[in-house]
């Protein structure tokens, strides 16, 4: 049903672009579109893994530095039948966990130092499991076009307003040229990509807490680490100043963390990239204790 769901959300988002582009400036408007995509997709697939890295100050961790955490990864990634991902740790104060990387054969998984010290061996072992999951599913594909998607939409829709700011709202089509039709290019458009956007990223974070219990084969595990996460998040959440990348936020990688670890505000909560950690605590813990 998930990934039912994530189809049919990913080509709701495709076909609000190209109904963008179409609108805003006919079969040259809708080619556009596809290039815009196109090239924006691509450079998130192979970029956006050292992007968020850079970001987040994270380091690769070797095996001697922590003998225990590669084995619990190797294990888990024979488990999901993958290559073991890179491991690395993320210069930040918070517990939390993220993956990235464009497949399977070139994944990292990046943990902070304040997650190892906050978990038991178990909620740390259904962490990871959860982050295994993401590239399992691929997630990090997923969740890269349905951003870039809804990142170049809002790019046609800023496209539009100066268009029409500096044409004086006037068009060759009339239809395109309407005050009704280019203020919901400007508003409504953005708006419904990135409610879009959002139920991928909520639906594809509720499938990994799914595959992550199969594969640690302990639900309760993750569930117990959630709360902690959340907790934790709650009380000491980040600021989310720009850090080792100057020009980009550090909330652009909010969605891949297990956790949201940014302090949100009323909107920002009701436009969260995760689903409620109670929803999801109470998933895992209806899911018997597997015999996988």
């Amino acid at each position: 049903m998930n990934q039912l769901k994530t189809t049919l959300l990913l080509g709701g988002l495709t076909g609000l672009l190209l109904g963008a582009g179409y609108y805003l400036g006919g079969q040259n408007g809708l080619t556009m579109a596809l290039v815009l995509s196109v090239v924006m997709n691509l450079g998130s697939y192979w970029f956006s893994d050292k992007i968020v890295l850079a970001i987040y100050g994270a380091k690769e961790i070797p095996p001697s530095d922590n003998p225990r955490l590669h084995q619990m990864i190797e294990k888990l990634a024979a488990e999901a039948q993958m290559p073991k991902p890179r491991i690395y740790l993320a210069n930040l104060p918070v517990p939390n966990a993220f993956a990235t990387g464009r497949n399977k054969n070139h994944a990292v998984v990046a943990v902070t130092p304040a997650i190892l010290q906050l978990l038991d061996e178990k909620e740390l072992e259904g962490v990871l499991a959860h982050e295994i999951s993401h590239i399992q599913n691929r997630d990090i594909l997923i969740s890269s076009i349905a951003a870039t998607l809804a990142g170049a939409i809002s790019y046609l829709a800023q496209m539009a307003y100066w268009a029409g700011m500096f044409a004086g709202g006037r068009s060759d089509d009339d239809r395109r040229g309407s005050p009704i039709g280019m203020l919901a290019l400007l508003i409504l458009t953005p708006l419904i990509a990135t409610l879009l956007h959002l139920a991928v990223s909520r639906s594809r974070e509720y499938q990994a807490d799914a595959t992550g219990a199969k594969i640690s084969k302990n639900p309760e595990g993750l569930a117990s680490a959630l709360i902690k996460l959340h907790q934790s998040s709650k009380m000491r959440p980040l600021l989310g100043q720009p850090r080792h990348a100057a020009s980009l936020p550090a909330e652009v990688g909010a969605h891949l963390f297990i956790v949201n670890p940014f302090k949100a505000s009323l909107v920002m909560s009701l436009l969260s990239t995760h689903p409620p950690v109670e929803e999801r605590v109470k998933r895992l813990r209806e899911i018997k204790s597997p015999t996988y």
